[in-house]
């Protein structure tokens, strides 16, 4: 099998950037996911941001997780557990309003990087959202004023630890699925590995690299792009050894935006059936069916949505 998709992003200045425009091109299409290096984050701050995580973890957070395992008896189960993830996670919203003062346990310097690094992914998403329009022959900030609804992308990072786990073959660290969103930016581990994303019917380590970022893509792209481009199923494999630190941030359309395949890229012989792919909707109903069948196939989903398309309360893309 080819190798995992890893894109320098120096080389989008200069004479390389047709090929590092080929292999987004190519990643998108034909991956879903891409690992990014030289992206413009300081590596110290990553290296902060990782050292304050995992001190976190110890201090507040990896009691809690033993005694949930204790009270669910995790440790002795003999079948495969389907209905929980062995993780230990809390959650950021940063777009449009950040709940970061009002989460507990967080010491101040901690929200203070926090929030520093999450302006540079919100940043980096912008920039990766311009570069996927050019690739796909949209309008430079089209898919940003798709996602913007009236009050802008939603923008958030979910801080997971995967503990050793002493019986991976039956629980997952993270149970297979698509992101319900938009463009996913992920800070993990660089020692611990356990991402895997399936790929042509086999599952396929992500590699662990130090100060990179993984992207992945989420089911509005590939409803946007009319399936251009589409979401992949990804999963946790939980490890017997060593605590896995996983920082994924979540660019999202707004809560009201309407989502619906570009015009440009519906294929001319779906235009004149009058009917693209992909259903129309607003995001948020979007959310509320996923939330309920995050663990399930995606077609159902869309399939779901596209008999909610007669909804009345449908309106033209957003525009601000």
């Amino acid at each position: 099998m080819e190798s995992f998709p890893v894109i320098n992003m120096e080389n989008l200045n200069g004479e390389k950037r047709a090929i590092t425009m080929d292999k987004i091109k190519d990643a998108c299409e034909n991956w879903g996911f891409f690992e990014l290096v030289n992206h413009g984050i300081p590596p110290e701050l990553m290296d902060t941001i990782e050292r304050m995580t995992k001190g976190h973890y110890k201090k507040c957070m990896e009691q809690r997780f033993r005694e949930l395992v204790e009270s669910k008896g995790l440790e002795y189960v003999q079948t495969e557990v389907h209905d929980l993830d062995w993780e230990s996670t809390f959650h950021l919203k940063h777009l449009p309003v950040s709940n970061i003062s009002q989460i507990p346990d967080l010491d101040d310097d901690y929200r203070k990087v926090m929030k520093e690094f999450a302006v540079k992914l919100e940043k980096l998403a912008d920039e990766l959202m311009d570069l996927l329009c050019e690739n796909l022959g949209l309008e430079k900030g089209y898919l940003k004023k798709a996602f913007y609804g009236s009050n802008g992308p939603n923008f958030g990072t979910k801080v997971s630890n995967y503990p050793p786990c002493p019986k991976p073959d039956l629980i997952k660290g993270l149970r297979a699925h698509t992101d319900a969103g938009g463009i996913i930016l992920l800070f993990q581990d660089d020692k611990v590995s356990g991402l895997q994303l399936l790929k042509d019917g086999q599952w396929v380590d992500v590699p662990p690299m130090r100060h990179s970022i993984v992207v992945n893509l989420g089911d509005q792209i590939e409803v946007i792009t009319n399936g251009k481009y589409k979401s992949v199923l990804h999963r946790v494999v939980a490890q017997t050894d060593g605590n896995r630190m996983s920082i994924a941030s979540f660019y999202n359309p707004g809560s009201d935006a309407v989502i619906y395949p570009a015009p440009a890229l519906v294929e001319s012989e779906a235009e004149e059936a009058g009917e693209a792919a992909y259903p129309k909707f607003v995001f948020e109903d979007y959310m509320t069916l996923y939330a309920a069948l995050k663990f399930q196939a995606k077609a159902p989903r869309f399939q779901a949505m596209k008999a909610m398309e007669s909804s009345p309360n449908l309106g033209p893309i957003a525009t601000a």
